[in-house]
């Protein structure tokens, strides 16, 4: 027993600490590169509950986000713990521990938060929520028009302006877009500018010749496409970040 009491008793070092890591599980043999990391502080009542805990988060799976535990130990939570906690993400989570005096103000000048849990599915489920709030959001690509340019008229040195006829859908002021030739994309940018003869419009739809204002890029030739498109969000979560208190969830 004190030899795993010993390995719970662990303290980050410069190269080399314990960690469980969060990785998605595919067919491929392509591991998601990580893009963020939750580190954490893990208190534990007993060294057996400290063992299943940290097997646990080794085992869950959240996509391009990594779980370390930087320090896990036995015991009340005290001002260590929240020092060792401010190196990494600034959080703590205990499993049926106590508070030693005081560690409340502690936990708020240092912008520390602790939480203190007696059911460990609770636990886990909070811990894979925190690490979904922190991969990069999704998002998807709408395409919302597309044209072919028919005509090219100089602007200026840098600009051009293209004539084009609208083949599906619409393009709108305001939207983003891309220039599209025989290699594949060659511009994007933003529709600053369109005109139907010299009336300036918000939007051209399917049928209509527009002209569309470039200012920085004149490379585009006949024939090429212009694709309109907007990003929208898939599934936005607010990012979760420490809040200096101490919960009981």
């Amino acid at each position: 027993m004190s030899g795993s009491k010993s390995a719970l008793h662990h303290k980050r070092r410069p190269k080399k600490h314990k960690k469980a890591s969060i990785e998605k599980k595919d067919y491929t043999p392509a591991k998601p590169a990580v893009q963020q990391r939750l580190e954490i502080v893990l208190k534990c009542d007993t060294s057996g509950c400290a063992e299943a805990i940290i097997a646990a988060i080794s085992s869950l799976n959240q996509p391009a986000v990594e779980i370390n535990i930087i320090s896990s130990g036995l015991g009340a939570v005290n001002k260590s713990d929240i020092f060792m906690a401010e190196t990494g993400s600034r959080l703590i989570v205990g499993f049926n521990v106590g508070l030693m005096p005081q560690i409340d103000r502690t936990a708020s000048e240092h912008s520390v938060e602790i939480r203190i849990y007696e059911v460990i599915y609770k636990l886990l489920e909070d811990l894979e929520s925190i690490a979904e709030s922190l991969a990069p959001q999704e998002s998807s690509e709408e395409i919302i028009g597309s044209a072919k340019v028919i005509a090219l008229f100089k602007s200026s040195r840098k600009g051009i302006i293209l004539g084009c006829e609208v083949l599906k859908g619409k393009l709108m002021l305001g939207n983003s877009f891309r220039i599209l030739g025989p290699m594949g994309p060659m511009y994007s940018g933003r529709i600053e500018s369109l005109h139907i003869e010299k009336d300036a419009v918000g939007e051209a739809v399917k049928g209509q010749q527009v002209g569309l204002k470039i200012r920085d890029f004149n490379r585009a030739r006949l024939g090429d496409l212009v694709e309109s498109f907007r990003i929208n969000s898939v599934h936005y979560v607010k990012p979760w970040r420490p809040r200096g208190k101490i919960f009981y969830p």
